[in-house]
């Protein structure tokens, strides 16, 4: 029977203190920590407090951002640190026991945990999501609570776990003793992982979008099978050099003078953790296989990072080291699983145990959203057919036949085409941010590098004060691949503008990579996700919270495929004429495409080396079309303008008039009534830009969202003093109320609605914070005058 707690509680002083008035804080504090500690959990290692989900979505529109509210559970039950049991979801004594029951159920689904505790101080709603008994909820009173082993028995037995797998799943974790812990999805990609090989499980899939934490998500589980002596001998293989040394010198760092890079074609058989380059241990001829050095049981586990690249393919160099080291634990860490219609590694490695897409990064507010500018040329959709007999600049007779948007850059080059697109990319930057990272995506090395000299002529002032400005950066040139740590540390300024083909599609963590140029075929998911990747992630640092996307071959009609799982929030398609930059209101929605390119091809060869690649000049190539869309908070496509969005926005959450306007009068500060509309993804800025900079928030969305013709601030300020409001206030006061209606005029009501602002001009004037608060009578008495002042203000 549930034990009920008193209405009331005694203080320190002797006193007493209604239950019913306390904070939500106040009841953890004072009832749910305390019954968590009776029932033997460690509050400091066992319980967090507001542990934190989600970060909140970025929302854009135009050139602004903000983020939405983000997820946090009131209490996270941990059996050991990052193993998630239970979630508690508190409320104030004024709730039902249960009234945070579905939000904890919300929380719950995110961690995967089973059991889900509500609470207002009275005692527990208790939600266990595997009853065998087919009660699934029940009242607990404070005295009831399981303790933490009672709740991990029961998940052991629903799961299947014996003791003697326990081992290795409750291993503890690493940790510096910092703030970096893991995140929610990669506690459950680690936890899933280390469960399944518990099992028995010897193939493992693991799908992490790009930016996500693959390489910190396999340290752990690495470090905790090896801590625990479940697996001793471990090979982290990779396909980029870069990705390998960055690992040791990063996530894998704490393995210290147990870990190993293999190189130099030497197997050195007395370390614990070895990582290497795949190329570094496999070769054509058989005394250049080094992974045969090595016994086929020498290993416990290999980790194949970015599997897509090639583990798939049956006869593969990675697939022969899998299968050479068959009887070893093998897990598979992708972006992007499946590689062909045909041939995937899940074929090889199985289902994937644990998958989070970049639509739920992107989400949960961990990954960046994006726009996408689509750009299309007249000779690529029309198509350019040459004179009979014309000869291409270097004096090769150009095969007559139609060459379209296939063949440009692969096996006929126009000139003017590069020429225009390097003019689009340098219009885009020059309108946003000259010194914005960007990396251009080009058909093949040889596009690769007349796109670097384009760009180079069309920013010549930049380039004159550092050459680096504009880099090609692909896998032939030394030159260009010793800046590329140069391009993706942050403080590095130099180069700006990378080109490319293939080397940078993938492992390259450009962290404030800002504009993402596609003049490059892509018919491959696998591909277009990587190349997505390069911008996802966020650096707040850097002011890096969305990225754009310029598409110049429709790669980015991939999105319509089934298989693409993370939407852009803005396609954009400029008209000729038209800005570069998207509009602070959509346009029209926006179509489909595919293909691909190949850094192999060298320089003056198409994809069919036996042809040549005719370069043509002087013939004008001319922007068709560029178009816009917009995607909301919940990913859904927006076509209309800012102000249409911003009326769906504001209805949705009021649905009257007279509802904004009761909110909007009853709210303590109006400060928190605009907070929660930004929330949602209004943006006050933007619309100010459109409607008027002298227009109050509570105007703009009056008129926005039910037609009211709005009042400036300062016609609001002079309608308050023509009332002869100030009258009933002493002199010392008036004069303060009537610096305050002043400062609304100027700079809205934000500003009057904290009591900083009693501590500058011209403020001070009339004496101390205090001092003014005196005139008043008392603190409660100077906020009840301003609260009256906002209701005047607001009377029309």
């Amino acid at each position: 029977m549930l034990e009920r707690s008193r209405p009331t509680m005694s203080n320190s002083s002797g006193g007493s203190m209604d239950k019913k008035a306390l904070t939500e804080r106040d009841i953890c504090t004072k009832y749910i920590t305390p019954a968590l500690a009776q029932a033997g959990w460690d509050t400091f290692t066992q319980v967090l407090e507001e542990f934190p989900l989600t970060k909140g979505r970025i929302i854009v529109r135009g050139r602004q951002h903000t983020r939405a509210q983000n997820k946090r559970a009131d209490y996270v039950l941990f059996y050991k640190p990052n193993i998630p049991l239970a979630v508690i979801e508190a409320k104030d004594n004024n709730h039902s026991l249960g009234d945070g029951m579905q939000q904890g159920l919300g929380y719950a689904e995110l961690l995967q945990v089973p059991f889900v505790f509500s609470s207002n101080g009275d005692g527990f709603l208790f939600h266990n999501g595997i009853a065998a008994d087919g009660c699934i909820e029940a009242e607990l009173s404070l005295t009831e609570f399981p303790e933490p082993e009672k709740l991990w028995r029961m998940w052991c037995e629903h799961k299947g776990i014996t003791p003697a797998q326990e081992n290795v799943i409750v291993q503890d974790y690493y940790s510096d003793g910092g703030n970096k812990t893991p995140r929610y999805y990669q506690l459950l990609a680690i936890n899933k992982t280390l469960e399944a090989i518990a099992q028995g499980k010897t193939r493992i899939l693991l799908v992490m979008a790009t930016g996500t934490g693959k390489t910190f998500t396999a340290f752990q589980i690495i470090w905790r099978l090896w801590k625990s002596k479940t697996k001793k001998r471990i090979l982290f293989l990779a396909d980029r050099n870069i990705l390998v040394d960055q690992t040791m010198t990063n996530d894998f760092k704490p393995f210290g003078s147990a870990m190993t890079k293999i190189q130099k074609r030497q197997a050195n058989k007395s370390y614990e953790i070895y990582l290497s380059l795949y190329q570094a241990v496999t070769g054509t001829e058989e005394e250049k296989n080094i992974y045969k050095q090595f016994s086929p049981d020498f290993f416990d586990l290999i980790v194949v990072d970015e599997c897509h690249r090639g583990s798939a393919a049956e006869d593969s160099n990675w697939r022969q080291i899998l299968e050479y080291f068959s009887g070893a634990t093998q897990i598979g860490l992708t972006a992007t699983p499946k590689e062909t219609k045909d041939v995937s590694n899940i074929d090889y490695f199985g289902e994937p145990i644990y998958t989070y897409s970049l639509r739920q990064g992107i989400d949960d507010g961990f990954l960046a959203p994006y726009k996408v500018v689509r750009i299309d040329l007249d000779k690529d959709l029309t198509g350019w057919r040459p004179e009979k007999g014309m000869l291409d600049k270097y004096g090769n007779e150009i095969e007559d036949r139609i060459y379209n948007q296939k063949d440009f850059d692969k096996k006929l080059v126009l000139d003017e085409r590069t020429r225009l697109v390097a003019a689009k990319i340098s219009e885009f930057l020059k309108k946003t941010n000259r010194f914005d990272k960007t990396i251009v995506f080009c058909e093949d090395i040889d596009h690769a590098e007349r796109m670097r000299q384009a760009l180079c002529n069309e920013n010549a002032d930049l380039v004159a004060q550092n050459a680096k400005y504009v880099m090609r950066i692909t896998g032939d040139n030394e030159e260009g691949k010793l800046e590329l740590d140069n391009f993706i540390f942050p403080e590095a300024k130099y180069p700006v503008i990378a080109t490319t083909s293939k080397l940078m599609s993938t492992g390259v963590d450009a962290q404030t990579c800002k504009l993402i140029v596609l003049d490059q075929r892509i018919q491959s998911m696998t591909e277009f996700k990587q190349i997505i990747g390069r911008g996802t992630r966020i650096n707040e640092d850097y002011d890096k919270f969305y990225f754009t996307i310029m598409d110049f071959k429709k790669a980015t009609e991939l999105f319509a495929d089934p298989h693409f799982d993370g939407e852009p929030v803005v396609i954009y398609t400029p008209k000729p004429g038209e800005t570069m930059v998207p509009p602070e209101e959509g346009q029209e929605a926006a179509d489909g495409g595919s293909a691909a390119g190949d850094e192999a091809s060298a320089v003056g060869i198409g994809s069919d080396q036996s042809v040549p690649k005719y370069y043509v000049a002087n013939v004008p190539v001319s922007v068709v079309a560029e178009r816009v869309q917009y995607y909301d908070a919940n990913g859904k496509l927006v076509t209309e303008s800012l102000k249409d969005y911003t009326r769906k926005t504001v209805t949705r959450e009021y649905s009257s008039l007279d509802d904004f306007l009761k909110k909007w009068t009853t709210a303590e500060k109006k400060r928190a009534v605009i907070e929660e509309l930004a929330a949602e993804g209004v943006f006050f800025d933007a619309l100010a830009d459109e409607i008027g900079k002298d227009f109050d928030p509570f105007d703009m969305l009056c008129h926005v969202a039910w037609d009211r013709p709005p009042l400036t601030r300062r016609e609001r300020a002079e309608n308050v003093k023509k009332q002869d409001y100030f009258a009933k206030y002493g002199a010392q006061a008036q004069r303060v109320l009537a610096a305050l209606l002043d400062k609304y005029a100027d700079e809205g009501i934000a500003s009057i609605e904290e009591t900083q602002i009693l501590t500058i001009n011209p403020f001070t004037e009339f004496g101390t914070p205090m001092e003014i608060i005196k005139m008043f009578g008392n603190a409660e008495q100077y906020h009840q005058a301003v609260s009256e002042l906002e209701q005047a203000i607001y009377a029309a």
